[in-house]
């Protein structure tokens, strides 16, 4: 059977695409595997030139290059830049605003990109402010004539609101701002934000993509026409906050398996979800499918899905929410999300000063383990 072109991968479901995009049986070996091109250099033309693709590691590699091919068709985007971190990927997108430039941001967003804002760009002159997103006419009023980015979480992280995309990307076209929506949770298998209108998808490959808590990494997946797409690639091949050639061999081994994954980690967390609303020692639960949630509508719409995280706060304060993540036995207590073992976190105590996240919150990253098996743990934990 002959495969089929990278030209007609766009017409592939998504389930192929996260097998086969990017991918391409090795023409000298029919490896089916891609091979690993750990190399930092690479042999030049006679004339200078390097007819092969690649000159040094930092400006591209093999692996990176089969990696952001691959990112790219599953957002459906034109391109996507390849990072060290999530935090580098974030952090490029900052970069292309200028001193004096504002952001707008999602107050309940991931509490590492507000640090960023608070510690290393507001020496550079940018100013942000903090809102709902889920409320258009909030977003409205907090924007000011030097803004430039309006930058989403949805779901955030880690009270799960759910922002109306296309309203914000139509008011941020009326204001010439620049979209970017963090889809880590979500993932591609769940929601496109470019399909919505948004410019650049974020990602911290680090946590669903990636999967198996082993790799660290982050992305950045522009809209076709993207006017700043020169300065972003820039901005990954001056800065050298690339990933190592293993690192995106790995991602992209992970990926094949993102879809089935992220749906089964999904669909246990609603369960969760569900069982824990009838719980006298929870307080308040927080997932986009349950009917109860405040944008519940919004949330079928855009992540018809759901989604492998959830929240919840606990009747007796922090004290206690410290000492149930504590207790907890499949759950391991640890910091990150989207792998195949669950996680169980107290948020607030990670996020520091200032953060919106209460502190009787625990946050739950649901991974592969039977659903039976997760909820005796949650069960007798919160009845002992």
């Amino acid at each position: 059977m002959t495969r089929q072109s990278d030209d007609a991968a766009p017409a592939l479901h998504p389930d192929t695409l996260l097998v086969h995009a990017g991918r391409k049986v090795d023409s000298e070996t029919g490896a089916v595997t891609l091979p690993i091109h750990p190399s930092t250099t690479f042999e030049r033309d006679p004339d200078g030139g390097y007819s092969r693709g690649h000159v040094y590691t930092r400006q591209s590699n093999p692996n990176r290059a089969q990696l952001e091919q691959c990112l790219a068709a599953l957002e459906g985007g034109d391109d996507a830049c390849a990072f060290a971190s999530g935090s580098a990927a974030t952090m490029a997108v900052l970069q292309l605003l200028c001193p004096g430039d504002h952001v707008v941001l999602t107050e309940d967003c991931y509490y590492g990109t507000r640090h960023q804002l608070e510690t290393l760009f507001t020496q550079w002159g940018l100013t942000f402010t903090r809102v709902d997103t889920t409320d258009v006419d909030a977003v409205a009023a907090a924007i000011e004539p030097a803004s430039r980015l309006l930058w989403i979480e949805s779901p955030s992280n880690p009270l799960l609101r759910i922002s109306d995309l296309e309203a914000l990307a139509q008011l941020a076209r009326e204001h010439d701002l620049i979209t970017a929506c963090d889809n880590t949770v979500a993932t591609p298998v769940l929601q496109n934000p470019l399909h919505h209108g948004i410019d650049l998808v974020v990602h911290s490959t680090t946590k669903f993509l990636g999967g198996h808590s082993d790799l660290l990494g982050g992305a950045v997946i522009q809209r076709a026409d993207f006017p700043h797409a020169p300065a972003l690639r820039n901005i990954q091949v001056a800065g050298g906050a690339v990933p190592a050639a293993f690192d995106c061999w790995l991602l992209l081994r992970s990926i094949s398996s993102l879809g089935v994954r992220v749906r089964a980690q999904a669909a246990s967390a609603r369960t969760l979800a569900q069982r824990l609303q009838g719980c006298a020692a929870v307080e308040a639960v927080f997932h986009p499918m349950l009917a109860e949630q405040p944008h519940h509508e919004r949330a079928q719409y855009y992540l018809p899905g759901g989604c492998g995280l959830l929240s919840f706060t606990l009747n007796g304060g922090e004290a206690r929410a410290r000492q149930i993540a504590a207790a907890t036995r499949v759950f391991t207590c640890a910091t990150s999300l989207g792998s195949v073992e669950s996680l169980i976190e107290h948020r607030a105590s990670i996020e520091g000063a200032g953060t919106p996240t209460p502190n009787n919150l625990l946050r739950l990253s649901v991974g592969l383990e039977d659903v039976e098996d997760l909820w005796r743990d949650l069960e007798q934990t919160l009845r002992s």
